[in-house]
């Protein structure tokens, strides 16, 4: 894969609708943008925790244990259906000031993001220089979570029927990500 290839995987796997970019944008209506944009730092370091582990060791591992990554599927699935399911059901009294989204929520969410999966096992892997490679999925990391961020910050303050709304239709995609995980979990 050449560089300019590299790029724009990574433009279009970071910028598409995931599990963290949907918390980071409920974040953003919910709290706003400014105050959200403190949680990036999170979203860094647990890419960092999954992607360079993988892209150095996991290839191998995947090839010589094929449970791995059914059992790394399987547990992505099963939190994204938990954090769809939490937001489904979260009213208007929770957490009035600082939103629904934690930190601790969005950094296991992220470790366990099927992006960063994808770049730690396919993407990094296939560049022969992985640390330019790295230096720039952070860049394009950086852009893509702080375009969500805006992008739900730009619906704070709107009124309380369009944040249930928009909460139900981010738990709606969280279920159907955590329903397609699930199906790659059980066929793999």
């Amino acid at each position: 894969m050449t560089t300019p290839q590299f790029c724009l995987s990574l433009i279009a796997l970071l910028f598409a609708p995931g599990p963290t970019n949907a918390l980071l944008a409920l974040s953003g209506a919910e709290a706003g943008a400014w105050r959200s944009l403190r949680l990036l730092p999170l979203v860094v370091v647990a890419y960092a925790i999954t992607v360079v582990p993988l892209s150095l060791l996991g290839d191998d591992l995947i090839r010589q244990q094929h449970w791995v990554r059914a059992g790394v599927t399987l547990a992505a699935a099963l939190w994204v259906a938990w954090m769809a399911y939490a937001q489904w059901r979260r009213t208007d009294d929770d957490a009035p000031i600082t939103g629904s989204v934690r930190g601790g929520k969005l950094f296991i969410t992220t470790m366990l993001n099927p992006k960063a999966f994808i770049i730690g096992l396919v993407l990094i892997p296939s560049q022969p220089q992985q640390g330019a490679a790295l230096g720039l999925l952070l860049a394009v990391l950086i852009a893509a979570t702080t375009g969500w961020t805006l992008l739900g910050g730009a619906l704070h303050g709107k009124d309380a029927g369009g944040l249930r709304l928009l909460r139900r239709l981010f738990a709606g995609w969280l279920g159907l990500l955590a329903v397609m995980l699930g199906s790659a979990a059980l066929s793999a």
